[in-house]
């Protein structure tokens, strides 16, 4: 099975099969071209949008206004247009990756850090890695596969279920699982009780499972799940990133271990949610170009504590199925 009991009964409309057969014959294209053609090709798709989604490109400079407020106007917009430009790049990358054999995977890639992930699994408790939608994370996952040991990629659905089998397809094909919200905390706490790794972003506005942490100085609702799940099972938390290199070649980084807070921490899930976030703002500061602006990730609405699924995790209540 490979997209859960609810996406079996969704709907297939004519627009998800005309999505489909573009995305397909896109992939059939890039297939063919060498990794500078396909980088180009991405980068010309990203500049159309830029061009063309005005919503998308109003939030993203909004967003940067409020992260960056001593740069100029100018700097922010070049930031937007190269971030378009950025996730042009790595859909074209992801499906290229999607056509390659192992080999030719790992001929494009190089590792740094990633001792710290076999130092995480020599422990025993598995390892929870982390970072957001930034640079090439979906390329990092593939390859892990095949340097280290396969993982287990907590995702969402996609709204097309065609393209979420699709990219099943193509998280799987190194032989990495995805985990889904139903069930989800199970699968990762045997995932770690296994001693394998549990890969999750951390940087989307969420509406259950949140606390509220800074990002770029304002609160920001963030998943409490990593922490959570840290402080039950005491696996350790390596925060990831991908990052381009000249020639079409991408850089896997594996930070250090993020310190958990002290045992008698009364806010330790805050606490450890905050620095984690941490690492990945300062990522995101060093390279603000590879970071999603788009999306709105900061809301108005703040509620002091929100409950859902994995905050009770930090006390043993494994039956958090709410299904959606």
């Amino acid at each position: 099975m490979t997209s859960g009991h609810a996406l079996e009964r969704r709907r297939v409309t004519l627009l998800h099969r005309l999505e489909y057969a573009a995305v397909l014959a896109v992939r059939g294209l890039l297939r063919r071209l060498p990794m500078r053609a396909v980088l180009a090709a991405g980068t010309l798709l990203g500049r159309a949008f830029h061009a063309v989604d005005r919503s998308h490109r109003r939030l993203a400079l909004s967003n940067l206004a409020a992260a960056f407020p001593v740069r100029s106007p100018q700097e922010r917009q070049a930031i937007a247009r190269e971030m378009f430009a950025h996730f042009g790049r790595l859909l074209a990358v992801l499906l290229k990756f999607s056509t390659m054999t192992p080999q030719e995977m790992l001929a494009r890639v190089e590792f740094e850090g990633h001792e710290r992930v076999l130092a995480a699994h020599a422990q025993g408790r598995g390892a929870l890695l982390f970072t957001g939608h930034f640079g090439f994370w979906e390329i990092n996952a593939l390859v892990h596969a095949l340097t280290l040991h396969p993982i287990a990629v907590m995702a969402r659905p996609l709204d097309n279920p065609l393209l979420h089998d699709l990219l099943e397809r193509v998280r799987r094909r190194t032989g990495n699982a995805v985990i889904y919200r139903r069930g989800a905390l199970r699968r990762v706490l045997r995932t770690l009780a296994g001693n394998q790794a549990v890969a999750l972003l951390i940087d989307q506005h969420i509406h259950t499972d949140a606390v509220y942490v800074d990002f770029f100085n304002r609160p920001a609702a963030t998943t409490a799940a990593l922490a959570a799940i840290a402080l039950r099972t005491g696996a350790p938390v390596i925060p990831v990133f991908a990052l381009p290199l000249p020639g079409g070649r991408f850089r896997m980084v594996y930070e250090h271990a993020v310190d958990a807070p002290d045992a008698d921490d009364p806010d330790a899930i805050r606490d450890f949610t905050q620095r984690c976030t941490d690492v990945l703002e300062m990522y995101v500061r060093r390279y603000p170009q590879l970071w999603l602006w788009m999306h709105r990730r900061w809301r108005d609405v703040e509620p002091s504590e929100v409950k859902g699924m994995f905050p009770a995790a930090a006390s043993g209540d494994e039956s958090g199925d709410d299904g959606s």
